[in-house]
């Protein structure tokens, strides 16, 4: 058995560049805690069955649903429930946000696109 260790989740962010790109922090359970760089925006989609958790690290986001948007600041974070169709989006130039999620989440939900990631870097 490993003997657990902290994570500085600055440093974390600071060994990778790319955006909507998330990397695996370590496992929970059969959960995942992810981060990612928000530039931009990102694709609609939806999960068939998994719900995320995005906690907003730094900078501003906003969580795009059909019909009404929210903005998070640092320091909030949101549940979206599997089915709901959603779209990320960074309201400052780069977010940093903690994805938490089942390890059987895709990025791009039900869809496969040029932004799907299957096989996820760890940080960890």
């Amino acid at each position: 058995m490993t003997t657990p260790s902290k994570i500085n989740l600055a440093e974390a962010f600071s060994r990778f560049d790319d955006a909507w790109n998330p990397r695996i922090l370590g496992d929970v359970n059969a959960a995942q805690v992810k981060v990612a760089k928000f530039r931009g925006a990102f694709d609609w989609h939806h999960h068939e069955t998994e719900d995320e958790l995005f906690l907003v690290v730094s900078g501003r986001m906003r969580m795009g649903f059909r019909g009404r948007d929210v903005d998070l600041e640092s320091g909030e974070l949101i549940i979206v429930p599997a089915g709901v169709e959603h779209r990320p989006q960074a309201l400052s130039e780069e977010a940093h946000v903690l994805i938490f999620e089942p390890a059987t989440t895709l990025n791009t939900g039900t869809e496969e696109t040029g932004r799907t990631r299957r096989d996820l870097e760890r940080l960890d």
